[in-house]
């Protein structure tokens, strides 16, 4: 008997924002130009956009490693790059249902939500979670990216085929990267 193939480990990168707020859509615009290059086979990209409940539900299908990429103010110059590890919180007590609001749902709302999901069914959430942000100019209404976040989008893209490479992003990368855990 042969014995089965046991797939790699699966990593969903999702691009999070509503592209009808300006530099909001940076994560759609991110993963939009990721998902034209030849990634590794474990490797999937989504446009998740605002729908943050979907995306709860897709991870119920198992990923070892979630990169979200959303716009991610943080005080810094409109154009900066974070990575951001999620931590994941200790063993307590069962998780309470998140406030579902499915137009307004932040990372932290999807992984809350991914939790009681999880709890419910007995999956897995992902191992480790990973924030690939952009610091945007302005979030009002408007389509297109500010000159900042638009310059900002390849070398996000750089940045997450280094993460899904090596999985931290090297000396070169953090110039352009704050690294945040």
């Amino acid at each position: 008997m042969t014995p089965a193939v046991q797939p790699g480990p699966r990593t969903l990168v999702a691009g999070i924002g509503n592209i009808f707020l300006g530099d909001d859509g940076f994560g759609v615009e991110t993963v939009r130009r990721l998902a034209e290059l030849e990634l590794s086979a474990h490797v999937e990209t989504a446009d998740i956009g605002v729908r943050g409940v979907h995306l709860a539900y897709q991870l119920l299908d198992g990923y070892d490693t979630l990169v979200l990429v959303d716009a991610t103010a943080r005080g810094e110059a409109p154009g900066t790059l974070y990575v951001i590890e999620h931590e994941a919180a200790g063993p307590g007590p069962e998780p309470q249902a998140p406030a579902l609001d499915g137009h307004r749902m932040t990372p932290d709302t999807v992984l809350a939500l991914l939790a009681t999901l999880c709890a419910g069914t007995g999956g897995e959430p992902p191992r480790r979670v990973l924030v690939v942000g952009c610091e945007p100019a302005s979030v009002e209404e408007g389509i297109g990216l500010s000159a900042p976040v638009s310059d900002a989008v390849p070398r996000a893209v750089r940045l997450i085929e280094e993460l899904l490479r090596d999985g931290e992003p090297s000396p070169a990368q953090t110039s352009t990267a704050e690294v945040a855990t």
